[in-house]
C-alpha cells in the first residue's frame, strides 16, 4: 500500500478511535449517559426504529455512525451466520445476533482497538452470547472461505482505500448462495472523484464513495450476481445513502 493510502487509513482509524472514546469517557460525565457521536441527521442512530434502539445498551446506540440500517436490508433469518464489516460499537452485530438467534452467530470486524473494546462491553451489557468481535481490516477478513450466509456493513466500504479487495474478500467468505446487504454512500455517475471530495471529507464517508456504476461493476468483477444499488436518502448534492444487495452464485 502506498504511503498516501496508509496515511489515509490511519486518519480513518484515528477518527473512529476518537468517536469510541467519546462514548466510553462520556458515559461517566454526561448527565444523561453517553452522548451520540453523530453530527448529521443523515447518519447515526436516528436511522433505526425506536424499538431497536431501546433494546440495546445506550453506548451501542450512541456510537452509531452509519448511513442506514443494514440488519433490516439483509433480512436475516434464524440460524444464519452473519458478518458486519467495520462493526464499530456493535449496534448492527447485536441487532443481527437477536435476529439469527441462539443457533446462529454474528461476527463483527473492526480495525480500531477502541471500537472493539466498546463493542465487547456492549455485548456483555446486552447479554449476547452468539457474537464474536474480530480485529482486522475489511480488505483481509480473518475468517475461512465459504463460511458465512450474510455480510452486512453500514457506511464503511466507502472508507476503504482498496475496494476491489473488499469485494473479493466478501465473495470469498460467503458460502454459495450467500448474500450481501449493505448500507453505503454512493455518488451519482456524473460526479468525478474531485467533485465528490468537494462535497465532504474521506472520514465523513463522502470523498471515498463509489458511483452507482462503479459499485455495480466492482461487485460484478468479484463474481456477484443479482446486484441492486438503490438510493434511500440524500447526504449531499449528488450523493446518496443507498441499499446495496448482491448474491454469490
Amino acid at each position: 500500500m502506498s504511503e498516501q493510502l496508509t496515511d489515509l487509513r490511519e486518519t480513518v482509524r484515528e477518527h473512529y478511535a476518537a468517536a469510541a472514546l467519546k462514548v466510553t469517557e462520556g458515559g461517566g460525565t454526561a448527565c444523561c449517559g453517553p452522548q451520540p457521536v453523530e453530527t448529521d441527521e443523515n447518519f447515526g442512530s436516528a436511522l433505526y426504529a425506536a424499538d431497536e434502539r431501546d433494546a440495546l445498551p445506550v453506548e451501542a446506540v450512541a456510537a452509531s455512525l452509519g448511513c442506514g440500517n443494514p440488519t433490516a436490508v439483509a433480512d436475516l433469518h434464524e440460524g444464519e451466520r452473519v458478518l458486519d464489516l467495520g462493526s464499530g460499537g456493535g449496534i448492527d452485530v447485536l441487532l443481527s445476533a437477536r435476529r439469527v438467534g441462539p443457533t446462529g452467530k454474528a461476527y463483527g470486524l473492526d480495525m480500531t482497538e477502541e471500537m472493539l473494546a466498546l463493542a465487547l462491553a456492549n455485548a456483555r451489557k446486552a447479554g449476547a452470547t452468539n457474537v464474536e468481535f474480530l480485529k482486522g481490516t475489511i480488505e483481509a477478513i480473518p475468517l475461512p472461505a465459504n463460511t458465512l450466509d450474510v455480510v452486512i456493513s453500514n457506511c464503511v466500504i466507502n472508507l476503504s482505500t482498496d475496494k476491489p479487495s473488499v469485494f473479493a474478500e466478501v465473495f470469498r467468505v460467503l458460502r454459495p448462495g450467500g448474500r450481501v446487504g449493505v448500507s453505503d454512500v454512493v455518488a451519482d455517475d456524473s460526479l468525478t472523484p474531485q467533485q465528490r471530495a468537494e462535497r465532504g471529507d474521506y472520514v465523513g464517508c463522502v470523498a471515498g464513495a463509489l458511483s452507482f456504476t462503479e459499485y455495480r461493476e466492482g461487485l460484478e468483477a468479484a463474481g456477484f450476481t443479482d446486484i441492486e444499488v438503490t438510493p434511500t436518502h440524500p447526504v449531499a448534492d449528488g450523493m446518496h445513502s443507498a441499499v446495496v444487495r448482491a448474491t454469490k452464485p
